[in-house]
């Protein structure tokens, strides 16, 4: 039976890993004994305590294991990746990470390792849709309207988090690089707001981010753009906050020590935040495609709405985010994505069998791209 380290247990990691337990021997890492405790029920799984952010404790856990799943932090995300790929051991990664991934291409090609990066949600089912259709045809635009949320909208920020703080605010800061008319433009985080109507959810806000990724190198399309979902109000806020500078980065003074201010921030909004481990969530994707394809204009369009499910008690984020990196993994211990080197998504969806793999793997955990 082959063996799969899943680093980090929060509520992706740990849908992760509950989700290969049955057929895989499955070692769960965290610094937090909470987080493996949750765990106890799955006596298949092994849980390990450690602080996975010491490179030389990590190369030891991960020495004997076929694959490496990367659920840690973003900021631990890249020199995660690197360690893996050091130990010649192939990763699937969802940390999403500020660093350029493919700078350690040419490091993972020579350690014979197949690194698969961004495989979550979006970035992740986003671009391996793009990438399966960019094989077929010649795409004009591509945009991905995203985002997870709690079903009861409670003030001030009716929001709910599966991930840290600090990396939500990240989406909130980052400048959102899309391309129009064929060139990259850089625009402002949470700017080009809109009202967006959504079947069964209502109206929502949409808004500027950087996830796009890697597909600004990957695939050469005119227009492609992602904003990002919240309920209306919530954008508003979070601008105050920024421009406010509860999202800086540099440190200040204050009676007798100094303090980031995000590092402070994050602290403070984890408890209005914090997704509870039984709270009704959703998340909802459009993603929409137009080109021609075979000389006749065409225009995909897929709609995911997906929600916490009460019988496994795995909330939406968890599932549609750990699903697409578990039927990435079976993957690649199959022997069917094989590719060496950095690879994100699209690179997979570009095989169409290992396209229509993934997409029935999710249909069979009740997760549904509806596409027309």
């Amino acid at each position: 039976m082959k063996k799969i380290t899943v680093l980090g247990a929060g509520l992706v990691g740990k849908a992760i890993a509950i989700d290969l337990c049955s057929d895989f021997k499955v070692t769960s890492v965290d610094i937090n004994p909470d987080n493996l405790n949750k765990l106890n029920k799955y006596s298949s799984i092994k849980k390990v305590e450690a602080d996975l952010s010491k490179s030389e404790t990590l190369k030891r856990i991960i020495s004997d294991c076929d694959l490496v799943i990367g659920a840690v932090p973003g900021f631990m995300g890249y020199q995660t990746l690197k360690t893996a790929i050091s130990c010649g051991v192939n990763i699937v990664d969802i940390s999403f990470f500020n660093e350029d991934p493919f700078t350690l291409d040419i490091y993972a090609i020579q350690n014979r390792v197949v690194a698969v990066i961004d495989c979550g949600v979006a970035p992740g089912m986003s671009n391996l849709i793009l990438g399966y259709h960019n094989s077929k045809m010649q795409i004009k635009s591509f945009e991905c309207l995203v985002g997870g949320l709690p079903v009861v909208r409670t003030w001030p920020y009716e929001y709910k988090a599966p991930f840290s703080p600090i990396d939500v605010i990240a989406e909130y800061t980052r400048p959102a690089r899309m391309v129009e008319n064929g060139a990259i433009v850089v625009k402002p985080a949470l700017s080009e707001a809109e009202l967006i109507h959504f079947h069964k959810i209502g109206t929502l806000e949409a808004f500027n981010t950087d996830g796009l990724r890697t597909l600004l190198k990957t695939v050469k399309i005119p227009d492609m753009k992602e904003k990002t979902l919240r309920y209306p109000g919530h954008i508003n806020v979070m601008r105050v906050l920024r421009e406010t500078g509860f999202f800086n980065d540099e440190p200040i003074d204050g009676n007798s020590m100094t303090v980031r201010p995000i590092d402070m921030t994050a602290k403070l909004l984890f408890p209005f935040w914090e997704l509870n481990e039984f709270e009704a969530e959703f998340t909802v994707m459009r993603i929409a495609i137009t080109g021609k394809e075979r000389g006749v204009d065409k225009k995909y369009t897929y709609n995911l709405l997906d929600y916490y499910n009460p019988q496994t008690q795995t909330s939406s984020m968890a599932r549609t985010t750990g699903y697409t990196c578990t039927a990435v993994a079976r993957l690649i211990l199959e022997n069917k994505f094989s590719r060496i080197g950095i690879n994100p998504p699209e690179f997979i969806g570009a095989d169409e069998k290992c396209f229509q793999e993934v997409m029935a793997y999710q249909e069979a955990r009740s997760i549904f791209y509806r596409m027309k």
